[in-house]
């Protein structure tokens, strides 16, 4: 009687615990990528010093997207962003990628103020390109949802002027 009972609570504890470790495993949550939400196929660097190296070691330009997770903003921006095909497939093949949810302390890159959303270009001479701007006059690197046409050609911008420039 004794091992029949001793039996019963071993096959209920194992049980018990097999179907835990399911309910854990199915919790368990992807980790947060690089991307952020801005796109998933494109390889982002980590940091502004790590996007400089890699832009200055490939020749590519540097896109660099400053944001804040509670931002209505940036997160209507991001969403257009990330399913723009032309803006993914530009960003994954002729850019070094880079967003930031915090200021860096490079001050080139807050020339007329921190606000975001704010993207910027910085070309492989590792220049801030302070000619590639959107179309507000207050705060000049601030892209809108509707603004991605304008966002597609300063791509278009910036990658034709390291073919002409450097």
């Amino acid at each position: 009687m004794m091992l029949q009972s001793t039996l019963a609570l071993c096959i209920l504890l194992i049980t018990v615990s097999s179907n835990l470790a399911i309910a854990i495993k199915k919790e368990k949550r992807h980790p947060q990528t690089l991307s952020r939400g801005w796109g998933d196929d494109i390889t982002w660097v980590q940091t502004y010093e790590e996007g400089l190296f890699h832009a200055h070691k490939s020749n590519k330009p540097l896109m660099v997207i400053h944001h804040l997770e509670d931002c209505q903003y940036c997160q209507a921006l991001k969403k257009e962003f990330a399913k723009n095909e032309e803006i993914q497939e530009m960003a994954q093949n002729g850019f070094v990628m880079l967003n930031l949810m915090h200021e860096t302390t490079d001050k080139n890159l807050s020339p007329d103020g921190q606000y975001v959303p704010r993207i910027m270009f910085v070309d492989p001479s590792l220049t801030v390109r302070a000619d590639i701007t959107g179309r507000y006059s207050n705060r000049l690197y601030t892209y809108e949802p509707q603004d991605l046409p304008l966002l597609v050609d300063n791509m278009k911008k910036a990658l034709r002027l390291i073919q002409s420039e450097l």
